[in-house]
């Protein structure tokens, strides 16, 4: 098996952060499972979040605050990202949830979105459901940020969503609303309930909402990657 170690504590770099998680390239999650002493699942089904909770875990991520990124101190994010053998993303990626009352003020610059997806380290993963999870390999991690064109895009889909919340069209909003960014209930099942503003400006019961990024962004972010790392 390669060489990895559990880390005892934060990384105190961005070098040192990457420096964990290229270890953890080739390898597959029954090995780096192993290594933390933790059993795999035999399917996602019912603990969607474990791989991304494995991952925290080799990387010594701190478990603080879910508004503020994965890696605060060096302002960076953890993302795990299924992949099938292509080299594409499987699932939209999770960002965080959307408030739907007390909005007035939010702006793009000091949002949960821009601050979540600022910076980001991606961690690719074998997702393929033939492939059982224990041996599911680890691809090469890559940090990312956007370029003009795609923050600027971000948030454009953001103030557009932000804007039909406020105006009380929540339920109107479907996952077809925003180019790079879209909007999708976001529960354990239909029962969950939150407070929504409705299209009269009244306080409405609705199911939690949260931010993904489509596959077709994440697929290009994959494609931009893989295509600098043959060259």
């Amino acid at each position: 098996m390669k060489m990895f170690s559990m880390p005892k504590d934060e990384p105190r770099s961005i070098n040192e952060l990457m420096q964990r998680a290229e270890a953890l390239a080739g390898l597959t999650l029954g090995e780096v499972a192993e290594l933390a002493r933790i059993k795999v699942p035999k399917d996602f089904k019912r603990e969607k979040g474990w791989t991304g909770q494995l991952i925290e875990l080799c990387l010594g991520a701190s478990a603080g605050s879910k508004t503020q990124q994965d890696f605060a101190q060096l302002g960076i994010e953890l993302k795990t990202i299924p992949i099938d053998d292509n080299g594409k993303p499987l699932e939209t990626t999770y960002v965080c949830f959307a408030p739907l009352t007390n909005i007035a003020g939010i702006e793009w610059q000091t949002s949960s979105v821009k601050n979540k997806i600022q910076k980001v380290l991606w961690v690719p993963i074998d997702g393929r459901r033939e492939v059982a999870p224990q041996h599911r390999c680890i691809a090469t991690p890559f940090l990312w940020s956007p370029d003009i064109e795609q923050g600027n895009q971000l948030r454009i889909d953001w103030e557009e969503l932000m804007e039909m919340i406020s105006l009380g069209q929540i339920e109107n909003i479907t996952a077809r609303h925003g180019q790079y960014l879209q909007l999708r209930p976001k529960a354990a099942n239909g029962k969950v309930l939150t407070n929504a503003i409705g299209n009269n400006g009244q306080i409405i019961s609705t199911r939690p909402r949260g931010f993904y990024l489509r596959k077709e962004f994440t697929e290009k972010i994959l494609q931009n990657f893989f295509k600098n790392e043959q060259t």
